[in-house]
């Protein structure tokens, strides 16, 4: 189900041929296997179905509540992980001239592999960014490391503390971008989507069959924006690594 949640596009199409079978078959129980609706019970229908409707419409809106917060929080570390990285570029005047110049080159190498985190859509290309940046985090920490033990002054304590924001940060970022919405709210909202074609399609008259596709394809595009917001990787709205691209522009300028 995580492959298909990745998609955006599939969640669209499965979304509305599910709704529209659910319509289908509604129509079907009620000419073929039970009794039409009769007037007295249509009056019980004009009660159930804007009540489940309703109910529908509140499920996506809190779940499309959900992915724009978190997209907010993975453009939000994202600024967080440039400043940690941009501050520490500079404390490293803090360090010996030795340490300093190690710390500026590894930084630079580091910050190249956050922006290529952000940009990539390959999985095998993630899996050798993800190595690369452990392997960069270990070489700076032991810089930083072994000359806050030769000099462990205040200043050496600042771009010690500097770096360990470094590596927070990233590991802030990498919690947002697992993060999301869990498959048993995708579950809930398509059975209550199902249900409620169910429903349209059981109570309606025939002269309404125009009128059906009308539900799936609404609620499929909210199915779709909430799907596509909620893959960092995959969808088409995405976080673009704005000031880490900025930061680096300023390190190739100095």
């Amino acid at each position: 189900m995580k492959r298909v949640l990745d998609v955006p596009i599939a969640v669209f199409a499965l979304s509305i041929v599910a709704m529209w079978l659910s319509t289908q078959i509604g129509v079907f129980f009620r000419q073929k296997v039970l009794l039409p609706v009769q007037d007295g019970e249509q009056y019980d229908f004009n009660l159930v179905i804007p009540a489940t409707l309703t109910l529908l419409g509140l499920i996506i809106g809190f779940s499309f509540s959900m992915v724009s917060g978190r997209y907010d929080q993975r453009k939000n570390y994202e600024e967080a992980e440039a400043n940690a990285i941009g501050t520490e570029y500079v404390r490293a005047d803090l360090l010996p001239d030795s340490d300093a110049g190690k710390v500026r080159e590894l930084l630079k190498k580091y910050l190249d592999q956050r922006v290529l985190f952000y940009e990539t859509r390959d999985e095998h290309q993630l899996r050798q960014i993800n190595a690369q940046t452990s392997r960069l985090q270990s070489e700076l920490w032991s810089v930083v490391q072994a000359a806050a033990a030769k000099q462990p002054t205040y200043p050496v304590g600042l771009a010690v503390s500097g770096m360990n924001d470094v590596l927070n940060s990233q590991g802030y970022t990498q919690a947002a971008w697992w993060y999301r919405l869990p498959a048993g709210a995708w579950v809930f909202m398509v059975a209550i989507a199902a249900f409620s074609s169910w429903l349209i399609g059981y109570s309606s008259h025939q002269r309404g069959v125009f009128a059906f596709p009308v539900l799936p394809l609404v609620v499929s595009v909210s199915f779709f924006l909430i799907a596509d917001i909620d893959s960092p990787r995959h969808g088409l709205i995405r976080v673009i690594p704005q000031n880490l691209i900025s930061v680096a522009q300023s390190f190739q300028a100095q």
